[in-house]
């Protein structure tokens, strides 16, 4: 029979409600407050053979009683993100779907006919290449035995027109079993599960990381930025000397950095509880809080980075351009509002995706690549240029600082070339920061993507942490100044007391002598600028 009760109205179906029953199809559609189905709905039913269940509130299948089910028909349910184990669909045939994510999961599913005619006739591969070759009528002639029982003669060439072979079907098959069927056209010509919709270019079927490699670096990557950046941050807020402005700045970079570090972890995270099944995690995973709260970890953080660092150069190319002149030195109540800005643009950038200007949820890495609409084009470019930018100002800051002490008179060689070689690592990492991602996310926004999503994570995990891993390292853990916060901090748990008070002496000393020879400077100087500069990268 055909069960239609659709627009009925009821909200679950209870055990054994078809028992008895022999279905043929199962329609359910239309019926929006409909649940759950129990477990053992269609226990002692037979069949259905189509089962319909579009526009429901289902949020599971049944576990039993889907084994038959060759057509499956769920459009238009939302509730319905997972399904449930595959080999339950031994002979689906069909399925229109919700989610193209749901596709992936029948991609390399053989229906339970199509695998065991493979196990049985692996050895007739050559009969299926000489059958397909042959007129279609001539195909489906009811004596076609005979060409399959010289194959067989051919294999087992001791065997009687009285004895059995053994790929005959009666040794294989039972009566009932070989009812309706035929070798050449069901085996050399099988039936393809087809499902709709399929994935696209942004969803293709893969785990969230895709690569195998990159599963392994990205641990390695973000335990890096977290503990680099967790580590500053403890160094600078627990030391005791007085909070300068490189020190506050260096404060938010590594805050930022450190967000950076946490946005990677939980890609990490969910792609190995997931890995595997993506496939059945991918609805609740990009239509939920935890990607929303990722897209807008890895926004914030990448903005205020950049903000962050060029503020960072800026102000180191204030310092030597002004080095003489006190009443425009950059103090901390300047810098407190400069970076109060930063953060308040970092955060609207992160929360328009949220509002619906891009979305966090059209990829399973969470960043806003929807450029659907005009709005969520135009915020892309933004982003992007802004970035750009940056980068051109942190240049140019950094150019002009190493000519103005280029000159060996001013500055000692080796000083000089010290100088040199640390600018051209941090212009570096920026370069290779900000470059690549740049360059292949501007072509997508203007929709002539050079790169698929599935290479894209290459530089997610390769490219776009660079500067998280590298900056507490370059602005903080290589300097003297952070070495010498970080064994007086160690001094206070009962660890290098030595290198601590060594440190300790040399701060007084090297404060002392800056006393003195501010006292006798009257004038500035162009070597003096040059020394400072020494002394700002070493902030």
């Amino acid at each position: 029979i055909s069960s239609k009760l659709y627009k009925n109205g009821f909200e679950d179906i209870h055990s054994h409600a078809f028992n008895g029953t022999k279905l043929n199809q199962l329609i359910l559609k239309d019926n929006k407050n409909l649940r759950r189905i129990h477990n053992d709905a269609l226990r002692g039913a037979t069949g259905p053979d189509v089962l319909d269940i579009s526009s429901t509130a289902l949020e599971s299948l049944p576990s039993y009683g889907l084994e038959a089910i060759q057509v499956l028909n769920a459009t238009s349910s939302y509730s319905l993100k997972r399904l449930p184990p595959l080999d339950k669909f031994s002979s689906l045939l069909e399925a229109v779907l919700t989610y193209p994510s749901h596709c992936c999961a029948f991609r390399n599913l053989r229906t339970e006919k199509q695998n065991l005619l493979l196990s049985i006739f692996d050895n007739f591969s050559k009969e299926c290449e000489s059958t397909m070759k042959k007129p279609t009528n001539e195909m489906l002639d009811d004596s076609n035995n005979t060409l399959l029982w010289s194959v067989e003669r051919n294999t087992h060439p001791f065997a009687t027109d009285d004895e059995s072979s053994p790929y005959s079907y009666s040794t294989i098959f039972d009566d009932s079993e070989m009812a309706g069927f035929d070798f050449e056209y069901d085996f050399c010509q099988p039936k393809v599960l087809t499902c709709t919709p399929e994935p696209d270019a942004f969803n293709p079927c893969e785990d969230i990381l895709g690569y195998s490699f990159l599963r392994v670096l990205i641990w390695f990557i973000n335990i890096l930025a977290i503990a680099g950046n967790f580590t500053v941050l403890l160094v600078l807020l627990t030391s005791h000397y007085k909070l300068t402005v490189p020190r506050f700045l260096m404060c938010n970079l590594s805050f930022a950095d450190f967000c950076m570090g946490l946005y990677l972890l939980l890609i990490a995270s969910v792609d190995a509880q997931t890995s595997g099944q993506y496939y059945n995690h991918a609805i609740d995973w990009q239509t939920g809080s935890g990607c929303s709260t990722a897209g807008f970890f890895t926004v914030f953080a990448s903005e205020l980075s950049v903000y962050t660092l060029t503020v960072i150069t800026v102000e180191r190319w204030h310092t030597i351009t002004y080095a003489m002149q006190l009443d425009r030195k950059l103090r901390l109540r300047h810098a407190v509002p400069i970076m109060l800005g930063g953060w308040l643009f970092s955060i609207g950038i992160a929360v328009l995706p949220l509002f619906g200007v891009s979305s966090y949820m059209k990829v399973s890495i969470c960043l806003p690549m929807d450029i659907e609409t005009g709005l969520s084009q135009a915020y892309i470019l933004l982003i992007l240029v802004l970035n750009v930018v940056a980068f051109i100002v942190i240049c140019a800051c950094y150019i002009k600082i190493y000519i103005a002490v280029q000159n060996p008179e001013l500055v000692a060689a080796n000083k000089d070339t010290k100088v040199a070689k640390r600018m051209a690592i941090l212009i570096f990492t920026d370069f290779t920061c900000m470059a690549p991602i740049s360059f292949f996310a501007i072509s997508a926004a203007f929709k002539v993507p050079l790169i698929t999503v599935t290479n894209s994570k290459i530089l997610l995990v390769l490219f776009y942490p660079v500067n998280s891993c590298a900056n507490p390292f370059l602005y903080a853990i290589f300097t003297k100044a952070f070495r010498r916060d970080f064994f007086l901090l160690m001094s206070k748990f009962g660890c290098c007391k030595s290198r601590a008070e060594l440190y300790r002496m040399n701060y007084f000393s090297a404060y002392n002598s800056n006393c003195k020879n501010g006292n006798v400077a009257t004038a500035p100087s162009k070597a003096s600028q040059a020394f400072l500069l020494l002394s700002a990268l070493e902030k």
